[in-house]
């Protein structure tokens, strides 16, 4: 379902490497929203509808997905951005809510693209044929450095480690790096947050960008 018409709400993208807390100031900035009236859609990728969420058992929990190639990673992440796009994200924002997402495109220019060495312009077209015209109107990059982030997974009590998550140091810090370039490219969109802050200052931080950026 592409946009037809100029949407009456807003997208709110969410990126970072792993263990950077982006799940946790999701649920607050929701929280925020909700109690100024507003209808909150929080979805994630890989993920956020029935077909989404098959796609992300194999892409994170299959037992041959070390043996995954880099070209079929991204055009998994790819479709299932396309499912949830259609199926949740433009009909939200028609009918003028705001939509809260953990990743979206911006994850594959960085993950697979800078992360597994892509060519930038084949990793570009199959994210723009994936989302159409739906772009994010904010993106938030909450940045921690890699020694952290590894430290904040292996702290996790319940879950283990899925296949993104155990990769090595220098894949994540390549991340790390490309994340702050994008964000160094397009100041009109994303914006970086010091992800070492505690969880309160973070959320203040970010509840005033909104408001700021998107009134």
């Amino acid at each position: 379902m592409p946009l037809k018409s100029k949407p009456t709400g807003k997208l709110i993208s969410f990126e970072g490497s792993e263990g950077s807390g982006k799940s946790t100031q999701i649920s607050r900035l929701a929280a925020h929203l909700q109690q100024n009236g507003r209808e909150v859609v929080s979805t994630r990728e890989p993920g956020g509808t029935e077909i989404g969420e098959q796609i992300r058992n194999i892409i994170v929990h299959n037992s041959k997905g070390d043996e995954m190639c880099a070209e079929t990673e991204l055009l998994l992440f790819t479709a299932a951005r396309a499912q949830v796009v259609r199926e949740v994200i433009a009909p939200a924002l028609v009918r003028g809510a705001v939509v809260l997402s953990d990743r979206f495109l911006d994850s594959s220019t960085v993950y697979q693209g800078i992360g597994r060495n892509l060519a930038a312009d084949p990793v570009s077209r199959i994210n723009h044929f994936a989302v159409g015209n739906v772009m994010p109107d904010l993106t938030i990059v909450i940045d921690v450095p890699t020694e952290v982030g590894l430290a904040r997974i292996r702290q996790r009590a319940s879950d283990l480690p899925d296949r993104m998550e155990r990769e090595n140091i220098d894949f994540y810090k390549k991340i790390r790096e490309g994340y702050l370039l994008l964000a160094a490219g397009m100041p009109d969109r994303v914006v970086v947050i010091d992800g070492t802050l505690s969880p309160d200052t973070i959320e203040k931080k970010i509840w005033t960008i909104v408001k700021e950026r998107l009134g």
